[in-house]
């Protein structure tokens, strides 16, 4: 089968000019409680959650999973059944890739409760309606064959998650599209394994990271973004040119602004960095005051804006979480989500806003 045209650089979104949005998971189980929450804190960009606690499908990884090629689900665990003949499955991905045919890669409400219940909302000034698909490497890593070895070294099925994944990706930008009042999309790849980049013990390789980020930009019109939560290698990363690149910067800043001048650089060319200040995990959050988090801040501003204007550094970022606030209780979560917001309102407030 000829293969398939690259895509380029992901699409520039608006400057979100320092608001607030959420990363992923909430606590809750009920869809229409958790999406009154995204929606009363985060009216400017709203996300759709995830929520694992609904069950299993819902989780990371899983809830990608459905046209996952011999896919196996056994005692919570995900494995692929490499025993029988995947020939057809893997080609019919292929297929399916070369002719954009989203529709057996549909998001339904037992994988993305949540999804189904956005979609009866309406977003009338949102500046742009974010959600999240797990990224190929991240399901590659964590979905094992029946020796125990990651699919995602194998490099057939490494070429085949990606594409499945931009599917996915792409059916869930053209329904965000068509939702009410919304203007613009962004698709967050969840990718906790780009961690592995440049390890010895957990390899990963940098030419199957780029195909597969290719494939995937390439089926995407809107914007398409990366969140890792840990310390990777930010430098190739940021060379990709995700519309969007999130982390934890409440841990990882210092990681992060070692390549400080290709940051300035990805935020002049239109990339925004979503700066994960506000602690995921109830027990880093409950030991930190309003102020703390307005400290972490001002740091990573000034050592910013060393470089750049404080306007750039205003214009291109984003104030979130660290990442999906799953292990708080409802009461927490919320106070973890109003933080962000918080904070960017005194930012905003102090720049003037916009």
């Amino acid at each position: 089968m000829p293969a398939p045209e690259r895509g380029g650089m992901s699409s520039v979104l608006p400057p979100p000019c320092s608001r607030a949005t959420g990363v992923g998971a909430l606590p809750y189980t009920h869809p229409k409680e958790a999406c009154d929450q995204v929606l009363a804190t985060y009216p400017d960009i709203p996300y759709i959650p995830t929520l694992p606690n609904r069950g299993l499908l819902e989780t990371i990884v899983f809830s990608d999973s459905s046209r996952l090629p011999g896919r196996r689900i056994e005692e919570g665990r995900m494995t692929v059944d490499r025993s029988r003949d995947l020939t057809r499955e893997l080609e019919q991905v292929y297929l399916d890739f070369m002719e954009k045919n989203t529709t057996p890669y549909a998001i339904t409400p037992e994988y993305a409760s949540c999804f189904a219940e956005m979609s009866q909302r309406t977003f009338s000034g949102s500046l742009f309606l974010k959600c999240q698909v797990t990224g190929p490497v991240t399901l590659g890593m964590q979905v094992v064959d029946d020796q125990r070895r990651p699919v995602y070294y194998d490099d057939q099925f490494a070429d085949v998650l990606a594409k499945m994944i931009a599917l996915r990706a792409r059916w869930a930008e053209k329904e965000m599209s068509g939702f009410s009042g919304v203007t613009k999309t962004l698709v967050m790849l969840n990718e906790p394994y780009l961690a592995s980049l440049g390890s010895s013990v957990v390899p990963i390789r940098k030419e199957l990271v780029t195909s597969g980020w290719e494939d995937i930009s390439g089926m995407i019109d809107g914007g398409l973004g990366i969140h890792c939560c840990s310390n990777t290698d930010w430098e190739y990363v940021m060379e990709l040119f995700p519309s969007v690149i999130s982390f934890d910067a409440f841990s990882g800043a210092r990681e992060f602004l070692l390549y400080l001048d290709k940051a300035v650089s990805y935020m002049e060319k239109g990339g925004i960095i979503a700066w994960g200040i506000i602690p995921s995990q109830p027990d880093l959050f409950s030991a930190c005051s309003p102020d703390t988090f307005l400290e972490r801040y001002r740091l990573i501003q000034k050592q910013v804006t060393g470089s750049c204007s404080e306007e750039l550094f205003f214009r291109q970022s984003l104030i979130t979480p660290t990442c999906g606030i799953q292990s708080a209780d409802s009461g927490i979560a919320e106070e973890i989500m109003k933080a962000a917001r918080t904070l960017s309102d005194r930012i905003r407030e102090e720049h003037g806003g916009t």
